[in-house]
């Protein structure tokens, strides 16, 4: 459906602007647009790669696990319908982890694996259980301590102080996260009733 509606926005602006007589700046738009596109994916590339590498590390040293080991206990009791020890709370925890060191792309493997175990503990097949829904919610407005994609967009930019944007993050993250939460928190509530 979003391919539609993306694909209907480019269509009806290009169309527009082949119409209003303003096909060259479309032309010369399309063309500086794929170079600065590009220029910006090699120059950001290199600083994700080392990120996710260091995540690597952290994975193959034990150093997540530790993290998500000690992660499990207090995501319990965001997800009561887990079993305790249960793999999918191992992968939530990973994935909260590597999330709060603003590497979403590292951090989807996980997110795509706890899903994966927690729907084998849906009777519903159909039809998103509580815990799924919880942990969409925190995955989406999760708690970020350093946003590494957005640091490395600010260096890219040639930001003055491209890590100034850490306390904002912290404290938008974790507003979005507690609130987030707490709405899920009396939705599910109310739906129980």
């Amino acid at each position: 459906m979003i391919n539609i509606i993306w694909g209907g926005l480019l269509i009806i602006g290009i169309s527009f602007g082949f119409l209003s007589g303003k096909g060259d700046v479309i032309n010369s738009e399309i063309l500086s647009s794929s170079k600065a596109a590009l220029k910006m994916i090699l120059e950001i590339l290199p600083i994700l790669v080392l990120w996710m590498g260091l995540m690597k590390i952290a994975e193959d040293s034990g150093i997540l696990n530790n993290i998500a080991n000690f992660l499990s206990k207090p995501l319990k009791k965001l997800f009561p319908s887990l079993p305790l020890g249960h793999k999918s709370l191992g992968l939530i925890a990973s994935n909260v982890a590597v999330n709060m060191l603003g590497l979403g792309n590292a951090a989807t493997p996980f997110g795509l694996k706890a899903m994966e175990e927690m729907q084998k503990l849906n009777n519903q097949k159909d039809t998103a259980s509580d815990a799924m829904i919880t942990f969409l919610v925190l995955n989406t407005a999760g708690v970020t301590i350093i946003p590494t994609t957005v640091i490395a967009l600010r260096i890219l930019h040639k930001s003055n102080d491209p890590t100034a944007i850490i306390l904002p993050t912290i404290f938008a993250t974790i507003l979005a996260s507690f609130f987030g939460l707490l709405i899920d928190f009396f939705i599910r509530k109310r739906r129980k009733k």
